[in-house]
């Protein structure tokens, strides 16, 4: 249905919405322009001034606005009010609605009738309904608005469970929609799983990864969870509160009550946590149904889940790596991908997928190849002093717009680590115009302490530093220790040596 209004947008422009008119406009501008643009430009060409140069990706245009006339569909959809502005409205004051007992009977009567949980009135459940929608409003408020990322996926799996749509609220009253969640008692993500119970239900839990806190599997734990309670007990209520405290104590409950197997005859004998869970449960079906009435808007949440897409990678990768490449906050990285323990993907079997905003994903496969070849070219971390061979045929490069390390090293058949070690560069980063030395046959000099370079002056030997010097070979030619070089030479940044700098290397 999506993709049949956006061709009708695009046939019949002035019969759509406005968003859809102006889709259609762009359509026909960027109809010749589906090439994808992959450069690296200065940051001071984005209004920052650093010493590096930057990866910026471009999606392939005509499909970005597919995209974009895809998302405008969904807000239109959309039926929820949201507070742009700020919480102010959010305050308990007289001019808040309020309404009698009889109100809350009659609104519970209305959802009774489309659902198969008891949505019956008692006083019980009335004051968890004042909890929602008077105590914690502001807490409601971001609950609404967490909704449209979760409840699609939610509905989505319910459904293939064959189980009813109402339970989606049960996240609502475990976690207030925080994936990220962590009870007291140890109980992790939308769903609150405990180790035990996450393990028996197919969840993996390691040093990586952590599927309590993955919407996806979770949601399909908890629904496998909440069929086998359903069949256990045979209503609804029950299969409830055995979520929350467990089958053994329900059974318990159901023989100190004389064999009762109705939720309020055996209120009484359920853990008292247990015994506002599922009327916090009905509370929260009614919250959904009516936050309108009470004047709770939902507050925005960071991304809507048709915004949000997924990418697989083949090597592991940090969070920070994903987050420098594509240009996006790690912070959003870590929100999207609660699973990864260590800020980590660690590509092995099935944990290679990462979530990421939709219009970073999309950049992402439409640059992959650049991407690769970045990401394939990363430089080895040196952990120990490398022998160095003779120099030949020294030359200087200048960065143009559009190089990087990995290019730089493949033109002139060197690798990255010698363009680092021969430039005393600690990273990757490059600003246009920067001079880098290469030597031609790939090999790199030996520092050329000679009778010529070191010179004496009064009681100190002096040598002058030469491209591709480091601390180590030095200090080997000179027969010396490094650290005896960071001792003679304290007044100096010693560990930062440019070509040109004059250091004690002995004394005369």
């Amino acid at each position: 249905m999506i993709f049949e209004k956006l061709r009708l947008s695009l046939i019949f422009p002035y019969q759509t919405t406005f968003c859809m008119k102006q889709t259609f406009l762009v359509f026909t501008i960027l109809l010749a322009t589906t090439t994808i643009f992959a450069t690296i430009l200065p940051d001071s060409a984005q209004g920052e001034t650093k010493d590096s140069t930057k990866l910026i990706l471009f999606d392939i245009p005509i499909a970005a606005q597919i995209d974009s006339a895809i998302l405008c569909y969904y807000e239109e959809l959309s039926d929820i009010t949201h507070d742009v502005n700020s919480l102010s409205d959010l305050r308990l004051d007289d001019s808040l609605p309020v309404f009698n007992s009889e109100y809350y009977i009659q609104k519970l009567q209305d959802l009774n009738k489309t659902t198969p949980f008891d949505l019956s009135y008692n006083s019980t459940i009335e004051a968890f309904i004042h909890l929602y929608v008077s105590r914690r409003r502001e807490l409601s408020s971001r609950c609404l608005g967490r909704a449209e990322q979760y409840f699609p996926l939610f509905e989505e799996t319910l459904d293939k469970y064959n189980l009813p749509l109402e339970l989606k609220y049960l996240a609502v009253v475990e976690s207030a929609l925080d994936a990220q969640a962590r009870s007291r008692a140890g109980a992790v993500g939308l769903w609150q799983f405990m180790y035990g119970t996450g393990k028996n239900f197919g969840l993996t839990i390691d040093s990586y990864v952590d599927e309590r806190n993955d919407p996806r599997a979770s949601t399909e734990a908890a629904c496998k969870y909440l069929s086998y309670l359903h069949k256990m007990f045979g209503d609804w209520n029950l299969a409830l509160a055995a979520y929350n405290c467990g089958e053994g104590r329900v059974a318990k409950a159901i023989r100190r009550s004389g064999g009762k197997k109705n939720y309020w005859e055996i209120y009484p004998y359920l853990p008292s946590e247990t015994r506002g869970y599922v009327p916090a449960f009905i509370a929260v079906n009614y919250l959904f149904a009516h936050a309108n009435d009470h004047q709770i808007v939902a507050t925005p949440s960071a991304y809507k889940a048709y915004e949000i897409d997924s990418i697989h990678i083949e090597n592991k990768m940090t969070f920070s790596e994903i987050a420098e490449l594509l240009d996006v906050q790690e912070s959003i990285i870590e929100d999207l991908n609660p699973i990864y323990r260590l800020k980590t993907i660690p590509a092995y079997k099935h944990f290679n997928v990462v979530y990421l905003p939709k219009e970073k994903a999309n950049i992402w496969v439409a640059n992959l190849d650049t991407i690769t070849a970045i990401i394939s070219k990363k430089p080895e971390v040196i952990t120990e002093p490398v022998v160095i061979e003779a120099p030949k045929n020294e030359l200087y490069y200048t960065v143009r717009s559009g190089d990087y390390l990995g290019k730089i090293a493949s033109r002139n058949g060197v690798s990255v680590r010698q363009i680092q070690q021969w430039n005393n560069l600690n990273g990757t980063n490059l600003r246009v115009g920067q001079k880098l030395v290469i030597y031609s046959n790939g090999n790199t000099p030996k520092p050329a302490v000679t009778a010529s370079s070191t010179t004496n002056s009064g009681t100190n030997q002096y040598y002058t530093i030469k491209s591709g010097d480091t601390l180590w070979n030095i200090a080997k030619a000179r027969g010396v220790s490094v650290d005896d070089l960071k001792k003679w030479n304290s007044h100096l940044n010693i560990n930062n040596i440019k070509p040109g700098l004059k250091i004690v290397v002995g004394k005369a």
